[in-house]
């Protein structure tokens, strides 16, 4: 039985930990500790109150390492796997934490980003926020998603490819144009051109073009050439803004700057790269 104030949990949070694990449901630690689901429930509230604890979703735990303790939390990276596997959703880590994790970040990422085949509400876990963005088709681009090793386990990621067309295709997460161009000017190099152009096809053709645009005047002329083949065997292109914020009120729009026109984008202001 888990004896007053949590003390037999807090015996199995530390058995688990010495296995390498900091994450399990409720249905297990009731199993294994031979308790009632109510008195699971009381014993975890109460180390969760200090600081022992979080449960990110209903059911699913993850305790909180010693060296965490300030923090509140392991990092996101320590237990994601776990949560979407027991959420039963394809997913990638993503975005500006993606670039992170590939060396092409100038700057700490505030969230870590998740591409889930499922509307998910953010998670503050700690310090940490997690925050999903959704993507209804995850299985056209399982071929840039990458298994990457974590202090706990594995993890998805997506590829320097994969990264390069979601920071165009998710505005919100990107923090905008010339953020996404000074992260660009890192990622670049690591972008395969092959990979480039297959997943190019299973995204909106404006956004190829914006990523297009964005790659050739960073020198990647390179790598965009088959991406440039592949997007004009869809048809007709119509012309897109580079940035959809500064034309969303034609009234105060500025004046293009540049029309480019073998992507066919729309240039109001010209992107600006953090050295």
């Amino acid at each position: 039985m888990i004896r007053e104030r949590g003390a037999t949990l807090a015996e199995y949070l530390t058995e688990l930990q010495s296995k390498g694990r900091v994450v399990f449901d409720a249905k297990e630690a009731v199993e294994t500790l031979g308790t009632n689901r109510g008195a699971f429930l009381d014993a975890a509230q109460r180390l969760q109150k200090h600081g022992r604890l979080i449960s990110p979703r209903k059911g699913f735990y993850v305790a909180v390492p010693p060296q965490f303790a300030s923090w509140g939390a392991p990092p996101p990276s320590w237990y994601v796997d776990a949560l979407m596997r027991r959420e039963r959703q394809p997913y990638y880590v993503g975005l500006l934490k993606a670039a992170e994790l590939h060396g092409a970040a100038h700057q700490a990422v505030m969230e870590f980003q998740v591409v889930a085949g499922k509307r998910m509400p953010r998670i503050r876990a700690g310090r940490s926020l997690i925050v999903f963005y959704y993507r209804k088709e995850m299985a056209a681009i399982v071929d840039g998603v990458e298994d990457t090793k974590t202090d706990t386990g594995r993890m998805k990621v997506s590829s320097p490819a994969l990264t390069a067309l979601d920071l165009m295709r998710y505005g919100k997460g990107s923090a905008g144009i010339d953020n996404v161009a000074t992260v660009l000017s890192d990622l670049g190099s690591r972008v395969d051109g092959d990979q480039l152009a297959f997943l190019s096809l299973r995204f909106e053709k404006p956004v190829v073009q914006r990523l297009g645009y964005m790659l050739d005047i960073l020198d990647r002329r390179s790598i965009t050439q088959r991406m440039h083949e592949m997007l004009m065997s869809r048809g007709k292109l119509p012309w897109t803004e580079l940035d959809r914020g500064e034309a969303r009120d034609p009234l105060f729009a500025p004046d293009p700057v540049e029309r480019d026109r073998r992507w066919r984008v729309v240039v109001r202001r010209l992107p600006e790269v953090d050295e």
